[in-house]
């Protein structure tokens, strides 16, 4: 959703209530200045992002950061 700075301050519970369905552009004299979107909603599309990236890895915890530290 695209909306003006004005309508935000106009309309600010609405867009709240709007951020948990779709994130919201917010723009000033035609440019986009801003974004508004549901933290909780960004963590599970970060999640769902990287799966499947790491398939058949067996290291444990303390195998993966010791490996981590050697490449540093």
């Amino acid at each position: 959703m695209l909306i003006t700075a004005t309508e935000l301050k106009t309309n600010i519970g609405q867009y709240l209530d709007t951020v948990s369905r779709e994130d919201i552009f917010i723009s000033r004299k035609g440019k986009i200045i801003a974004k508004i979107t549901d933290p909780a909603r960004d963590k599970v599309a970060l999640l769902d992002s990287l799966v499947g990236i790491a398939e058949n890895v067996t290291l444990s915890a303390a195998q993966a950061r010791a490996e981590r530290l050697a490449d540093a």
